[in-house]
């Protein structure tokens, strides 16, 4: 039985991952930009210089901090849904990996806590392993923000990131990619699980250049966390998504959960409901440096074929109906 301030724990915790992607992170440059106007100027100028000399380690593999990674604040945040990480197979520390995670849900919860921090203990369920998660390049813009991301090991989703990662002497690189996307974010209906997966080839091509292992994933109540307003697709609502998308970068999405501080009031702090993110097994792939298109539509089917295996074998343990089969679009 939890105590109120084991309960009060979690809540925050997971209401700071809320602010710190919505609210705090995209306003955290503005200190600097105040300090030039103020006698302590020199402070953001020496910080924007030497953020100019840092502009391209994003695409170098970022600089992950295991302190960071560790922090207790992620055991609450684990605790707040659950969150548990499921291994199904061994995957050898000889090779390097691209793990497709789904869905993405509103905000990848299941993602964040289970590759980017070691709330679920990554680096003993799969020891040998280095998890780097691929995120917006726009992020690694923003001053000070940037550098807190770097912390967790999350990097640019630029190809120049990721080809940088899987080219590194070391094996056992496993790349973290949330596939569907921002695109995917609009179709986080609670109980449903539609991908956007059919047209999404590039994860593909990189495992082909690196000759990196494909590895589904799939997390099982991703969906469930928050309530959302979706639109048909044909309509004018769902086109001006689309339409910020493609020029924001990350979709529009209406939702709402709970409040902090009253259980029956509506607000940002998701729905305790648990997530299980189920890692499957490895595709291998062959090297090859320029794919043809053959290759990569080959090597895409057998990883929906794996992925909706997955989904399949394990659906029933958390709580999906047998009935319920995933919706690839």
């Amino acid at each position: 039985m939890k105590t109120l301030k084991k309960q009060w724990l979690e809540a925050v915790s997971a209401y700071q991952y809320v602010l710190l992607l919505f609210l705090i992170g995209p306003f955290v440059p503005l200190p600097v930009l105040f300090l030039l106007f103020t006698p302590f100027c020199l402070f953001s100028v020496l910080y924007l210089a030497w953020l100019f000399l840092d502009r391209n380690t994003p695409n170098q593999g970022g600089r992950r901090s295991e302190w960071m990674r560790n922090w207790t604040i992620w055991k609450h945040f684990r605790d707040y849904f659950p969150i548990k990480l499921v291994k199904t197979v061994d995957l050898p520390p000889d090779r390097n990996y691209v793990f497709g995670v789904h869905p993405h849900g509103i905000l990848s919860f299941g993602a964040f806590c289970n590759f980017t921090t070691e709330s679920n203990n990554f680096s003993q369920q799969f020891p040998g392993l280095r998890p780097t998660t691929a995120t917006l390049a726009g992020l690694f813009r923003l001053p000070v923000y940037r550098d807190y991301l770097m912390g967790f090991g999350l990097c640019s989703v630029d190809r120049q990131s990721l080809d940088f990662i899987l080219s590194q002497p070391q094996r056992g690189q496993a790349m973290v990619i949330v596939i569907g996307g921002a695109h995917e974010a609009l179709f986080s209906i609670p109980g449903e699980h539609h991908l956007i997966l059919q047209n999404r080839k590039g994860f593909v091509r990189l495992a082909l250049r690196h000759g990196a292992s494909l590895v589904p994933v799939y997390s099982f109540g991703e969906n469930d966390v928050y309530k959302c307003k979706t639109f048909a697709t044909v309509s004018w609502q769902h086109r001006c998504q689309i339409i910020f998308k493609n020029v924001m970068g990350f979709s529009p999405c209406i939702f709402w959960g709970r409040s902090l501080l009253w259980a029956n009031s509506w607000g940002l702090l998701p729905f305790p409901v648990p997530i299980t993110t189920v890692v499957g097994r490895p595709i291998e792939v062959p090297q090859c440096l320029h794919p043809t298109e053959e290759e990569v539509d080959h090597y895409h089917r057998l990883y929906i074929k794996a992925l909706e295996q997955l989904f399949e074998e394990h659906k029933e343990s958390y709580g999906v109906p047998a009935s319920t089969h995933l919706i690839i679009k």
